[in-house]
């Protein structure tokens, strides 16, 4: 693909390469937090802050869709202190901001085993989809307490469970009835997924999802990435060669 100059360029880019749902591993919290002799909680806090500024960023280039990975299954192994916080923080954050996010017509879900969240919690991250589930803006899926392992388990589950009532057969089942079956089954796959922090691996996120994705990996942790950073993204996305294994 040809490359062009940056700067004004994004949103002809956007429409020329139909981009539109990237998804971010949000690496790189404490790291920062730690290089500016900050606690890990300032780190998380910038991170909240720099999605916001994504998110943004997503609606000024004409992305419809952005997945954030915001905790993991595995991040329960954390420090209970850090853990608690991180809850607190996502129900802090959807409460003062739900506001002008629905003023700006985001459309907020929330992908994961939410079961295992205190009621509270709960009720905070399903009333921010309610009120904003016939907005008509960016869609942001927030992965929360989320494992791509642990999702194909429970469409598996679901399938199987199909099988038995006898509403599918073993014959029947082809790779559009496993995407059905999982949390992302109302938005198209990622077209880019981006990781922070510089970490080489995928961590178990959206494994089925991303299998044609491009991968775009910065150094930057994810308290500095901003628009420049997304744009930079998709200027590289911009210059692949999708081949979807042709």
């Amino acid at each position: 693909m040809k490359t062009v100059e940056k700067k004004s360029v994004i949103n002809d880019i956007i429409r020329e390469t139909n981009l539109q749902h990237a998804a971010v591993i949000m690496d790189g919290n404490r790291r920062w937090a730690r290089e500016h002799g900050l606690p890990s909680a300032m780190g998380h806090k910038k991170g909240a802050e720099a999605l916001k500024t994504v998110l943004k960023a997503c609606h000024k280039f004409g992305i419809k869709y952005l997945t954030v990975y915001a905790f993991s299954t595995e991040n329960w192994n954390r420090k209970p202190e850090e853990v608690d916080f991180l809850m607190d923080l996502l129900a802090n954050t959807i409460k003062n901001e739900l506001q002008e996010m629905h003023e700006n017509q985001v459309v907020i879900n929330f992908i994961g085993d939410l079961t295992a969240l205190n009621r509270k919690l709960r009720e905070i991250l399903h009333n921010a989809q309610e009120v904003t589930k016939n907005n008509t803006g960016v869609n942001l899926q927030i992965a929360f307490n989320y494992g791509a392992r642990s999702e194909i388990v429970n469409a598996c589950r679901s399938i199987g469970k199909k099988i038995a009532a006898g509403q599918l057969q073993p014959e029947d089942i082809t790779e559009d009835t496993v995407s059905q079956n999982l949390y992302t089954s109302s938005i198209p796959d990622p077209d880019l997924l981006i990781r922070t922090g510089g970490e080489m691996r995928i961590s178990n996120y959206l494994l089925w999802q991303i299998a044609y994705a491009e991968l775009v990996v910065t150094k930057q942790y994810w308290p500095e990435f901003n628009e420049q950073s997304l744009a930079d993204a998709v200027y590289e996305f911009y210059n692949r060669q999708r081949r979807f294994g042709q």
